[in-house]
């Protein structure tokens, strides 16, 4: 289940909202809050726009979008697909409603307001069960989540303790990408040049048969 959320300035990592929890999650879930304090400081305009990071019992999942960080803390076994359909909605609202504001805010949590919307919300994912009904009157949001296949996914220990950065992880992505194209290009070129070897023969030979037949009829 969706456990706590956290809405960060993409810029400069300043706070813009954050769903209210009670004693028990906060206690629960400060080691991870930390470390969603330091992806936040880590991450930029060229990291991954959606990714999943495990550390532990949960998962972090973050989506950035028009200069905003919206990252969820949920148990591990909890979806991917339904985590990112969270925060898709999230973002949808939040940038109806605060995104011409969000480059002039100078004080942290500007847009507190939106907690009522986020608890909203998220009370639809409580549970796997609960979030795929939602999720199946959401039309907005089924017709525009991406392949959960293309969700980068890293391990907190490998993210924020043997030096990998997010950034790294979207530079890695770009040139798996590159190369894979390049190998696509190289793949479609092999093709035509094994359909020219083998149709080339064939093609000279009925041209050369039109030739004969136009010299002898005119």
């Amino acid at each position: 289940m969706v456990r706590s959320t956290t809405i960060v300035r993409l810029s400069d990592a300043l706070p813009l909202a954050a769903s209210v929890d009670d004693e028990a999650t906060e206690s629960v879930l400060s080691e991870h809050k930390q470390q969603a304090k330091l992806i936040f400081r880590r991450i930029n305009s060229n990291s991954e726009p959606k990714c999943s990071i495990e550390s532990g019992p949960y998962t972090l999942h973050y989506l950035i979008a028009d200069n905003v960080v919206y990252l969820t803390i949920a148990e591990k076994s909890y979806p991917r697909k339904l985590a990112f359909s969270y925060l898709d909605e999230l973002s949808k609202e939040f940038s109806q409603s605060y995104g011409a504001k969000v480059d002039s805010v100078r004080k942290p949590y500007a847009f507190v307001g939106f907690d009522t919307f986020m608890s909203k919300t998220a009370r639809l994912y409580q549970d796997t069960r609960t979030a795929a009904v939602a999720e199946s009157n959401l039309e907005k949001i089924n017709g525009e989540l991406q392949d959960v296949t293309r969700i980068m996914t890293k391990n907190m220990e490998e993210l924020l303790w043997r030096g990998d950065s997010l950034d790294k992880m979207s530079h890695l992505s770009t040139s798996l990408r590159s190369e894979s194209e390049k190998y696509r290009k190289a793949a479609r070129q092999i093709n035509i040049q094994a359909m020219l070897r083998q149709y080339a023969p064939i093609g000279a030979i009925l041209l050369l048969f039109l030739f004969v037949l136009y010299w002898r009829v005119f």
